[in-house]
């Protein structure tokens, strides 16, 4: 079988540059919280960490979350499948040769119907891949190993560009993910703490563009900056519900169900209000009935609520749940 669907154009849809920088933000809390549980820094991986076997239960971990900081690349096989034979050993080789810039999941279709069916799989082989949450298909069937090289190199490069994806640091000495972590080292004070306390001062005042401002300032040097962007997200939350009329945007959410902007905006006032759940699920709502513009719109607003209540909350990974089976 040819294989198909191997241009990247299509994947410019998939997100805009505020899922990006939610997603790598969400990437650096998961390192974070692994680090602190495991009493080091996570500085690397080992090669054994580029091929990884995923089912169901562990899809929005291994791959949805890694996805934030690397592109995953899926390979949808079955042991009874001749060219997966061929396929999966090549695509295992690829995944060591490009060191960290993507990672490799297999999917045993057989144990794990459920996800063949919401990717909407009709043969295998079939590769996929998923960038910072977002899901789109690369080819079917088996494919000359030049082709799949470009094809992946396309995708690297869409992942760096338009979602700041670098690529996970490998350590070719490693043995496994069960090794020793290093002791901590000393971590001076960084050079925007300055910035990101004038920031805070701003938003405590009342001073929301200054707040902004200032976060945006970090994140021009270090786009990579964790605190400045979950700043960001709740500065801008607040400024855009600053001088709204309450009863009326509620008015019209609830007169215009399928106005999408009605429903984020009704969706902000959720959060500010603190109903959470009612602005998760108002958005998850509008991506389950819309399609294109609208539907990314939905999507992206939700992305940057999830990130203003913080990846620790029940709610968050509930609503990501929610939205995983939404999109896929």
């Amino acid at each position: 079988m040819q294989p198909r669907n191997m241009s990247m154009s299509g994947v410019v849809d998939l997100a805009a540059v505020k899922a990006a920088q939610e997603a790598k933000a969400k990437a650096e809390q998961a390192r974070a919280e692994a680090a602190r549980q495991g009493g080091g820094a996570v500085s690397a991986v080992s090669p054994a960490s580029l091929v990884i076997d995923v089912d169901e239960a562990g899809f929005e971990r291994d791959v949805l979350q890694r996805s934030t900081e690397v592109p995953v690349v899926i390979d949808f096989w079955a042991e009874w499948c001749e060219p997966c034979k061929q396929l999966s050993p090549l695509l295992e080789g690829l995944a060591r040769e490009y060191n960290g810039r993507f990672v490799l999941a297999k999917i045993d279709v057989d144990a794990n119907q459920m996800l063949m069916q919401q990717f909407g799989v009709q043969g295998i082989p079939a590769v996929f891949a998923v960038v910072a949450g977002q899901a789109l298909p690369l080819f079917q069937g088996a494919a000359p190993v030049e082709q799949i090289r470009q094809t992946l190199d396309q995708l690297i490069q869409v992942g760096e560009e338009r979602f700041g994806l670098t690529g996970l640091a490998v350590d070719a000495d490693a043995q496994g993910d069960d090794q020793e972590a290093p002791a901590p080292a000393e971590v001076p004070a960084g050079p925007y703490d300055a910035l990101l306390e004038a920031a805070v001062e701003a938003l405590d005042a009342g001073d929301l563009g200054g707040a902004v401002q200032a976060y945006r300032n970090v994140l021009a040097d270090d786009p990579g900056n964790t605190e400045a962007k979950l700043g960001l997200a709740q500065a801008e939350l607040l400024q855009r519900v600053q001088g709204l009329d309450p009863q009326q945007v509620r008015k019209d959410a609830a007169d215009n169900p399928a106005d999408v902007p009605a429903q984020i905006a009704a969706a902000d006032l959720d959060l500010v209000g603190g109903h959470v759940e009612d602005a998760f699920g108002r958005l998850i709502d509008a991506v389950r009935r819309t399609a294109g513009e609208d539907r990314d719109a939905a999507r992206v607003r939700l992305l940057e609520l999830l990130e203003v209540v913080g990846s620790d909350d029940p709610r968050v990974t509930a609503a990501r749940t929610q939205l995983a089976r939404v999109l896929f």
